[in-house]
């Protein structure tokens, strides 16, 4: 029982419920600097979560070069997708502005990927 309440503590943050979002909705792995730049948080704090999400079984982990990359976890099962359903499902004003900063991040890959880093210089040197 005990890896269920993992699972919804690790969702019973609105920052971690925005990351999962993103992920669920865009069906491809986001770096780190992705996350920092949609949702204006410091990398520090974004790692955190992405941590946290990734403890619980969330999110897997993929280093490309300097890079790291997170994307939703390949061992799915029924009770996963019925939490990814429900977290599609919430109506959330903020996902629709995360989801116009995900397509503007998409907007500067080169070739599907992240290689500019962080973009928002109010964020650089956080």
């Amino acid at each position: 029982m005990n890896t269920y309440t993992d699972f919804f503590k690790a969702l019973s943050d609105e920052t971690r419920l925005r990351m999962m979002n993103l992920l669920i909705v865009s069906k491809v792995e986001l770096c780190v600097c992705e996350f920092t730049d949609i949702l204006e948080t410091p990398t520090y704090n974004v790692s955190k979560h992405l941590k946290i999400l990734k403890n619980a079984g969330f999110l897997n982990e993929r280093k490309e070069g300097r890079w790291v990359y997170y994307g939703l976890s390949s061992e799915k099962g029924k009770f996963f997708n019925l939490l990814f359903e429900a977290v599609k499902e919430i109506p959330a004003k903020q996902f629709k502005t995360d989801f116009n900063e995900l397509q503007k991040r998409f907007d500067i890959r080169v070739d599907g990927k992240c290689l500019l880093g962080i973009q928002k210089e109010h964020l650089k040197t956080q």
